[in-house]
């Protein structure tokens, strides 16, 4: 099959990206490098597909010349793309342009596919809102900009199924972590400020915050198995994630179990609409992806500080 991976520089992406060059399909990724963290690392993502001989599109999903630099011979197309987390330094209008606008653009593409099979849109345990524990039938109630376009963005997707214009599903992704873990987020912060004896500003409140934390080859093993199950897909949202949680002060306290070294705090103001709880109800994906998570939090730890000391030590 031939694949297109959106934000294939990214963190999952990349991963994807390789997992399904690994499953024998013929991989595409497009990623427009957006400042919006470290480009450099996106750019160490893009050499290790590079090497696999998987092409990385610098463009923009938004560019009016869109259709005109993608193929159209796409079997299947992986949707990471997006502006991700919630940040103070993000606005609406980068909330809006690249998640909700880039996936209508992107949609607009697909629907002139001829053979395409599946639309996966990648969303995001955060259309939940503050207590991210619900099957997928709950009703969504996002309480951030990125939560609020990230589920208008699924409903572009699977407002297309729903009108029998393509076929797509969407994917409700919980905590993930491991190697290239974002740099902003927990995890890749606490390794790199941990291992250099820096403090880590710790949201207060936070440590008691439960997490579904994640391997990130567990979410992927999950992504990569829609291939084939587009019929039984169509329409339909799902949860990826683990189904164990655990505080975020028990992170913090893995993370020094694996450097060898305790970790200083530096206690910084609440954030506005951050997550309470986030526990994945995975009961859809056993059943209809035989999706089974089983990383522990310690291994999955261990692979994302080997991976840090590799390339940045």
């Amino acid at each position: 099959m031939k694949i297109l991976v959106t934000g294939a520089a990214g963190f999952i992406g990349s991963h994807t990206a390789e997992a399904l060059h690994a499953l024998g399909h013929q991989v595409i990724g497009v990623d427009n490098f957006s400042s919006h963290y470290d480009v450099d690392l996106k750019k160490l993502n893009e050499t290790s597909l590079r090497t696999l001989q998987i092409p990385v599109i610098h463009k923009n999903l938004n560019d009016l010349d869109l259709p005109e630099v993608l193929p159209k011979d796409i079997n299947y197309i992986f949707h990471f793309a997006a502006q991700p987390g919630i940040s103070s330094t993000s606005t609406f209008k980068d909330y809006l342009d690249n998640n909700v606008l880039a996936t209508k653009a992107l949609v607009d593409y697909a629907l002139e596919l001829p053979d395409l099979k599946l639309f996966v849109n990648i969303s995001t345990s955060s259309v939940y809102g503050l207590e991210a524990t619900h099957p997928e039938d709950a009703p969504a109630k996002p309480a951030s900009f990125y939560g609020v376009t990230k589920l208008a963005a699924e409903q572009l997707v699977l407002q297309q199924s729903r009108c029998h214009n393509l076929k797509s599903c969407s994917l409700r992704l919980f905590s993930v972590i491991g190697p290239r873990e974002r740099p902003e987020k927990m995890f890749a912060k606490l390794i790199k400020l941990g291992l250099e004896g820096k403090p880590f500003p710790l949201f207060e409140g936070s440590d008691k915050h439960l997490r579904s934390f994640t391997f990130v080859g567990d979410i992927v093993d999950g992504i990569v198995s829609v291939i084939g199950k587009e019929s039984i897909l169509n329409g339909e949202i799902l949860n990826l994630g683990s189904d164990k949680d655990f505080t975020t002060g028990y992170g913090i306290e893995v993370v020094e179990q694996v450097i060898g070294q305790p970790i200083r705090l530096n206690i910084i103001p609440k954030r506005p609409g951050d997550q309470f709880r986030t526990k994945a109800i995975i009961d859809k994906a056993r059943n209809v992806l035989e999706y089974h998570p089983k990383t522990s939090l310690l291994k999955a730890v261990e692979q994302q500080v080997a991976w840090y000391k590799a390339n940045f030590m």
